[in-house]
């Protein structure tokens, strides 16, 4: 079942929208690992920021505007006296919610950018590369081999002809999959971290042999910060800062042992197995379409960032240790 549009409550419509539109800043999907290590960023640098999402919970330093970005008004309001829009917004992982509501989203952010008259820049992933024989860079062309792939590839070209229209200033700032501290949604997170925080054994998905990139969440928090400061950097498609020489799934997991002390014993859920677990759970008939990206070496390139900003992200084995510190002082799940 999709989700229902939801009503602005009262209170979060009466926002301060006089503020300075040279400062103020607006995250679109409060509450996830990208945003808030944004929020982490901008609130040290005491800059106003407004958190938006279907039920914001409190942020130091933040404005919270409750918002369902689905609907039109909802999104025109809470872009309204911005000066910069970060859209990092996290749905279901589900196709048809993905149908449903990416477009409509997409298209609703980019009119209130336009009313607005602020810049957008759009977190993304890789899903529209499909399956690349070699490094995804920034010049990859669009070839999706998935239904999520598909929606991603046509959220991101409606967003690329506005902007090479001359309609909105915008970019495009895409991540490989993440990591980072208490990121439990990503996959090494549900697979590596958080078994091997509750002394479990982890996990990894099709083929462990093979090198698969990783963005460090807080890497692509500061990436995402470094490019909207740049004037230069607008109108473009950037991939975030991600560390190069990636590790493969068993050196992935040696590392994050080794930090909670722990067997480096793992095991590989193959293509059967996971078949079989997606009959009875629905996340995992999600995944099934994207296994092409564990099969065969993910290698994600941000060449570009790093000759842009000299940062090339955070070593590998950095972290992992950061993000295992976070688990372990998080209560098990």
């Amino acid at each position: 079942m999709l989700p229902e549009p939801i009503a602005v409550p009262d209170y979060a419509c009466k926002v301060n929208l006089e503020i300075n539109m040279t400062t103020m800043s607006t995250i679109l999907g409060a509450g996830g690992p990208i945003a808030n290590e944004l929020a982490k960023i901008l609130a040290a640098r005491n800059a106003p920021f407004r958190f938006v999402s279907r039920n914001p919970k409190p942020f130091p330093g933040a404005q919270l505007v409750a918002a369902d970005l689905s609907d039109r008004e909802q999104a025109i309001r809470a872009v309204a006296g911005s000066s910069v829009v970060y859209l990092v917004i996290g749905l279901k992982y589900d196709h048809r919610v993905w149908h449903d509501l990416w477009p409509r989203i997409m298209a609703n952010t980019i009119e209130a950018c336009k009313r607005a008259q602020s810049k957008l820049l759009f977190f993304d992933n890789v899903y529209m590369y499909g399956k690349v024989n070699g490094p995804m860079t920034e010049e990859s062309p669009y070839a999706p081999c998935s239904k999520k792939g598909e929606i991603r590839a046509n959220i991101a070209t409606s967003l690329m002809n506005e902007i090479k229209a001359g309609n909105l200033t915008a970019i495009i700032a895409r991540s490989a999959d993440f990591y980072g501290p208490t990121t439990q949604n990503s996959v090494p997170g549900v697979l590596v971290f958080e078994p091997l925080a509750s002394k479990k054994t982890a996990s990894w998905l099709v083929n462990a042999a093979v090198p698969h990139s990783l963005t460090f969440t807080p890497d692509a928090a500061r990436g995402v910060a470094l490019l909207a400061e740049r004037e230069s950097a607008w109108n473009q498609v950037w991939h975030l800062p991600t560390a190069p020489n990636p590790p493969t799934g068993r050196e992935f997991i040696e590392m994050a042992a080794k930090e909670f002390g722990a067997s480096t014993k793992f095991r590989v859920l193959s293509r059967p197995i996971l078949r079989m677990v997606g009959l009875f759970n629905p996340q995992v008939r999600e995944s099934w379409e994207m296994l092409y990206q564990s099969d065969s070496p993910y290698l994600f390139d941000s060449t570009k960032f790093t000759r842009e900003f000299d940062f090339a992200g955070t070593p590998y084995a950095e972290g992992v240790r950061i993000a295992a510190e976070s688990y372990r002082q998080q209560p098990p799940i």
